[in-house]
């Protein structure tokens, strides 16, 4: 099984987004999406492929996950199911889990990392929503808080997470 990694960026109130678009505007998780992402597998639902401005992104392995056999996704392989998908990795490919929330809930239980930026803020409205994580679960590694600036309206946090059991097994 590769190393699967959940990226994605979640208000406080669990809103990821609204009309299949992003609820902030943030440059800095944008670029930092960019750079854990790029030389890897990413794998997205349908919306979240036709979200993309412009199609497939460059310098990775673009899947979308479509049970309609008939519809094709330029510059992207698809597949049945999130189980296919990873079938069809290698165990060394590091994927990478971008959306949307029905492939996050399906794939929170079977995910090594979670990449999350956590916003703080809540938006006036939102349609998608991140299922509820059990922290419990989670070891954190990484923290980066990043106040607001010039060209973020709102504050927000780096942080990443790894599965405890994973560790837990890795020492036994």
């Amino acid at each position: 099984m590769p190393y699967v990694s959940i990226i994605v960026a979640i208000a406080q109130n669990n809103a990821i987004g609204k009309d299949n678009q992003l609820l902030y505007y943030l440059p800095n998780d944008l670029k930092r999406f960019k750079q854990l992402t790029t030389g890897h597998t990413i794998i997205m639902g349908r919306k979240t492929f036709d979200s993309l401005p412009k199609g497939a992104l460059p310098n990775r392995r673009n899947i979308v996950l479509s049970r309609n056999k008939r519809l094709t996704f330029p510059g992207a392989e698809r597949f049945s199911s999130l189980q296919e998908a990873l079938e069809n990795c290698n165990d060394d490919e590091q994927v990478f889990i971008i959306g949307g929330a029905s492939v996050y809930r399906e794939a929170l239980p079977l995910a090594d990392r979670l990449c999350i930026t956590h916003i703080e803020a809540t938006p006036d409205e939102a349609d998608v929503f991140f299922p509820k994580i059990d922290y419990n679960e989670w070891e954190e590694k990484i923290r980066e808080p990043h106040p607001i600036d010039e060209r973020h309206t709102v504050p927000y946090i780096f942080v990443d997470y790894e599965r405890k059991e994973q560790k837990e097994r890795a020492e036994s």
